[in-house]
């Protein structure tokens, strides 16, 4: 495992509770698990707990992030117990038994964010100043957030920079202050005032008031109310939106309704219960989040039936009470993040990536270099990078539920532009039956033989390939398929990449690309890698899916290529030339071809670290490669390793992935004009996830 440098911290601290600390926190572990290698997480005090619960926060962060940390090594104290130990004089203890739990984390982790307390309930008063001291003695920097709700400009000021100069007069550095749940109209003036207010080492943001964040999920409202799920439990955790009362006639209500809508209606009323159903389907309405019947009254059965024979159901409620009653509860619920709720993580992270100036902050809070490239660091730096130029992609297999969901993922992400191919209704029903919410109106559907472009591609194929005697009627045959189709969209510009292979054979995939696509001016030939992500790195393999055996002159092609693709991902290539000997000892036809892809590579490109032929274990064992290859600048550091055959490499890949649980993207296809990738037919969605991204950084070079 890579050896880490000097442990880093930060400390987020807020004066006062509902400041939004979960977005901070969220924003913060996305950006730094992009940075290094493990991040760790811990909060010194955290809310009381009753008998078999955890922490929200806690939680949330670990499911999200999967951190590999227990929930009771990631906190010290409950309130209660501070408050306690505090009444007893134990200040010491108190301080000594979060600074030993949180050396603990430090010690596994390259980096660890610190989430200060929520001043809720008894013991609030004393809070600010215990976090304060905390901060000081783990010898942490620190990020002080306050709300912007409820405050004049001259307040939030005031009470930023009381919360500064306490913390400053402890001597805790403060890196950042934050003004959340401002609204949109004042958050220039506000960023100006804070620039104004602070010294310029301290980096001022201002996050403004997100509706999706402040209103509560479904799920918190049966909580809240302890009411009664009735219909649509698999969509329980819809965000609420306008709340809206249905007491008048369903005409007249239907003019009321908005977007995320919370129906609230007596439970009797059936027409308004069928007619917000309906609505929620309709194209004519906005969609309903939810419903909430209140008086503890519940439909009669015929209509329960009806509902009943519904195909998708929004949550429905039954909760005890009156109407005026039940709004009001409604009204003071405190919405939380929790983990179930992904679409207000993600809210949370986009909010904080767009409004907080991570450049800056990244830059205080990193200042340490880690070894290598680690699996985390790897996949945030690939979504950033595809995030960065987004490119349009086309998915020839749109029928195929993994494909669906990849999709799904991807939109959701504002990654990439999806282009499926296949029959528009064949794919709706499909993506009804799987109950993906995917908004069909943020990708494109084409049917090849209903394109406008149809004809056309075809032309373009028959001129492209009729020095191969294919006739035009062979090219418009050949265009109906989709790989063919897709291909061309590629070729003419219309689409950045194509990934395919989900369904379709390698073969299907590629055979269009080689025959008009075609290879680079200065590649001789096509080939493959894996981005290999194992535990502490990420390495990359080539050959292992197109060519069976390669000559010393393809060998070289594939390193120079495989080379390529990795600085261009971010990894500095050192190239093991793989054989079964080291250096001069090995002789045979194999050991010699490596030998001589070796001089070529060299003669070539010689500002390229390479080395071979050389074993694996020589490549990767810093202590083997010095007894074998004492003199080598490659040996026990590798991390581009070439195979001499297809049958090695395509073992070997398939031998790590599932012995060592590592991720395997890939293949990656190298070498073509324009950027075309397989899938294996076996493949995940996060397999074609992590390969449409791929192709979108391929895509920028083009």
């Amino acid at each position: 495992m890579n050896k880490k440098a000097t442990n880093k911290a930060i400390y987020i601290a807020t004066t006062e509770p509902n400041s939004g600390k979960s977005l901070i926190s969220l924003g913060l572990m996305q950006l730094l698990l992009g940075k290094a290698a493990k991040v760790g997480y811990f909060r010194p005090i955290i809310d009381d707990l009753k008998a078999g619960e955890v922490d929200n926060h806690i939680n949330t962060v670990i499911s999200y992030f999967n951190l590999d940390l227990k929930f009771e090594d990631a906190y010290g104290y409950t309130r209660s117990e501070v408050i306690k130990k505090k009444n007893e004089n134990k200040d010491d203890e108190i301080i000594g038994k979060i600074i030993d739990k949180f050396k603990a984390i430090e010690d596994r982790f390259d980096f660890v964010l610190v989430e200060g307390s929520s001043f809720v309930g008894e013991g609030s008063i004393i809070e600010f100043d215990i976090n304060v001291l905390i901060a000081k003695n783990l010898g942490v920097p620190a990020i002080i957030l306050a709300t912007g709700t409820g405050k004049s400009i001259e307040d939030l000021i005031g009470n930023l920079y009381m919360a500064y100069d306490s913390f400053k007069d402890k001597g805790v550095e403060v890196l950042s202050v934050i003004a959340n749940k401002i609204e949109p109209q004042h958050l220039a003036l506000v960023i100006a005032e804070l620039e104004k207010s602070f010294p310029a080492s301290v980096i001022a943001n201002a996050i403004p008031l997100n509706p999706k964040l402040s209103n509560p999920s479904i799920k918190e409202i049966v909580d809240a109310l302890d009411a009664k799920l009735l219909f649509g439990e698999a969509h329980i955790n819809n965000q609420a939106g306008n709340f809206s009362v249905g007491a008048m006639q369903l005409r007249n209500y239907l003019t009321h309704l908005k977007e995320d809508a919370l129906v609230i209606t007596p439970g009797d009323r059936a027409d308004i219960i069928l007619g917000a159903l309906q609505a929620n389907i309709s194209e004519n309405y906005p969609s309903v989040s939810g419903i909430v019947l209140t008086g503890g009254l519940t439909p009669e059965n015929s209509i329960i039936k009806l509902i009943e024979g519904l195909s998708d159901i929004v949550p429905i409620i039954s909760a005890q009470g009156g109407t005026f009653s039940v709004v009001n509860n409604i009204g003071k619920i405190k919405s939380q993040i929790y983990a179930e709720n992904t679409e207000k993580i993600q809210t949370s992270i986009n909010d904080f990536e767009q409004h907080v100036k991570v450049d800056a902050l990244v830059e205080r809070l990193i200042t340490f270099k880690t070894k290598g490239v680690t699996p985390r660091m790897f996949q945030y730096n690939l979504l950033k990078q595809a995030k960065s130029n987004k490119k349009h992609i086309v998915l020839p297999e749109g029928l195929d539920e993994r494909v669906l969901r990849a999709t799904k993922q991807l939109v959701d992400l504002d990654a990439v532009e999806i282009t499926l191919l296949g029959d528009r209704k064949h794919i709706e029903e499909k993506i009804i039956a799987l109950d993906l919410v995917l908004d069909l109106n943020l990708i494109t559907i084409i049917n090849p033989i209903e394109s406008p472009q149809f004809e056309a591609y075809a032309e373009t194929l028959y001129e492209l390939r009729k020095h191969k005697n294919v006739n035009l009627a062979m090219a418009q045959d050949l265009m109906e398929d989709v790989s063919y189709y897709g291909t061309m969209m590629v070729y003419k510009g219309d689409a950045d990449g194509m990934v395919s292979g989900a369904v379709h054979t390698t073969q299907h995939t590629i055979r269009p690309a080689l025959q008009f696509i075609k290879t680079k001016p200065e590649t001789s030939i096509v080939s493959s890698v894996f981005f290999m992500c194992l535990e502490d790195r990420v390495s990359v393999y080539g050959d292992c899916a197109i060519n069976p055996n390669p000559t010393a002159e393809q060998l070289s092609e594939i390193a120079i290529s495989s080379a390529k693709t990795s600085s261009a991902f971010g990894i500095d290539p050192k190239i093991a030339m793989l054989s079964y000997s080291s250096g001069t000892s090995g002789v045979g036809e194999d050991v010699e071809n490596v030998r001589a892809a070796t001089v070529l590579i060299k003669a070539k490109r010689p500002d390229l670290k390479v080395e071979g032929p050389i074993q694996y274990d020589a490549a990767v064992d810093i202590n083997v490669g010095k007894i074998k290859l004492p003199n080598s600048e490659v040996a026990g550091q590798a991390n581009v390793f070439i195979f001499p055959d297809l049958n090695t490499g395509n073992n070997t890949y398939k031998a790590v992935q599932r012995e060592t649980k590592a991720l395997a993207i890939g293949p990656i296809i190298q070498g073509l004009n324009k950027p075309v990738n397989d899938l294996s037919r076996g493949c995940t969605t996060d397999d074609i996830f992590n390969t449409v991204i791929v192709t979108a950084i391929q895509a920028q070079d083009f």
